[in-house]
């Protein structure tokens, strides 16, 4: 990697450098020797279960914590064991990454059961509890003193953010961009069957990316956004390397580009993490002059980082929080395109190797080293075209 992301962050002294807000749950994930199949009247014997907090907050914010960024989480649990549950995980990573979590009395804490088999696709059981009332209200100007980034997440799973088209959404993002932090969304996945699924999200991103920088959504998510049958048939089976290559890729982030995004980074699983950035100098200017990156090595790019080897895939939960927070970490040391995408890539591989999102992750320096040290990349089926591969092994995509 160059030598920009490698370097420490250069905010002052008891600065902070990023907020983390939206999501916030507790996971318990048994532990799986194989699939299961559940039957009414039928016992299932699992083995002990893993907690570890979950929800972009946590995973992304403690990701952030763990790679030394400064940061500051916003986001709610109620007065119940679970959420007391929360608030001691965090205690024991740092004594003030609670400050700023809300306790609301008579509310219940948001939990998932995820159901994680070894070898097959994950899947979840969630309760949203006290989130689905967080709102733009809940981030107060004074959280944001002194921040260079704000990252938000998970608003299908926060009803009061995608409520009337997406309102609040849209006055949380006006309101944070004007106070001054570059300003980065993430989604989760959609419950086919919940309110969230009949939402226009089109429409609602429509009026919020105007004030987002950073777009970083899962390929399963913008398909379901943007082109529902595609994101039925990956759900049905389909290998992704059918339903999208580099063109598609373009396309997609295309639309969201012109809906407002500066930047647009597609997590796309096991196959890597495509990137695209918007081509209008002005408004590129804009995303590039609150993290004090060089507008022509950011202006009308597109890379596409292979995930990286991992030692041993333990579990998976999370991990494209934890990419994203490479790639916020290595935007706040003044990375390129191609080096924040190596970065997001190698710190989403640390993720999977132990049980819970973040406890492999380590500083930024151990990150750069096992890169700089050769780290083997895993090959992508996706057809990428053209592309110039850096030394790390980030492709740089071409006509």
């Amino acid at each position: 990697m160059a030598a920009s992301p490698s370097g420490s962050l250069e905010s002052p002294a008891g600065a902070i450098d990023a907020v983390v807000a939206g999501h916030v749950s507790l996971d318990v994930a048994p532990t799986l020797q194989g699939p299961v199949t559940l039957e009414p009247g039928h016992l299932v014997v699992v083995g002990p279960a893993v907690m570890a907090t979950g929800g972009v907050v946590c995973n992304t914010g403690l990701a952030l914590h763990r790679l030394g960024v400064r940061v500051r989480l916003r986001g709610k649990v109620g007065a119940d064991l679970f959420g007391r549950a929360v608030l001691e995980a965090l205690l024991e990573h740092d004594a003030r990454l609670a400050d700023d979590i809300v306790v609301v009395e008579g509310e219940d804490t948001s939990y998932t059961i995820v159901i994680n088999p070894p070898g097959f696709d994950r899947s979840f059981l969630h309760c949203p509890g006290v989130n689905r009332t967080f709102c733009a209200d809940d981030v107060r100007p004074e959280l944001l003193a002194g921040s260079r980034v704000f990252h938000f997440g998970y608003p299908p799973l926060m009803p009061a953010m995608y409520a009337d088209g997406g309102a609040e959404l849209r006055r949380l993002f006006a309101r944070v961009h004007e106070a001054g932090p570059a300003t980065s969304l993430d989604l989760c996945a959609f419950d086919p069957d919940s309110a969230a699924a009949n939402v226009d999200w089109s429409g609602v991103l429509a009026t919020a990316l105007a004030d987002v920088d950073l777009f970083a959504p899962s390929i399963e998510e913008v398909l379901f956004i943007l082109d529902r049958p595609a994101h039925d048939q990956l759900r049905a089976g389909a290998p992704l390397a059918a339903l999208v290559d580099r063109a598609r890729l373009a396309e997609l982030s295309d639309k969201l580009i012109g809906m407002g995004a500066a930047v647009v980074a597609i997590k796309l699983g096991r196959q890597g993490l495509y990137v695209r950035t918007a081509t209008a100098a002005a408004r590129m200017r804009a995303f590039c002059d609150r993290l004090g990156l060089t507008v022509d090595a950011w202006r009308a790019r597109e890379v596409f980082a292979p995930c990286f080897e991992a030692r041993e895939v333990v579990a998976t939960t999370g991990s494209g929080d934890a990419t994203i927070a490479g790639l916020l970490a290595a935007l706040l040391r003044g990375a390129d395109p191609a080096d924040a995408a190596t970065g997001a890539a190698a710190v989403g591989a640390f993720s999977v190797e132990a049980a819970d999102p973040t406890s492999a992750i380590p500083p930024w320096s151990r990150v750069v080293a096992r890169i700089d040290a050769g780290w083997p990349r895993m090959p992508a089926d996706i057809e990428l075209g053209r592309s110039e591969r850096d030394a790390a092994g980030t492709l740089t995509l071409g006509s």
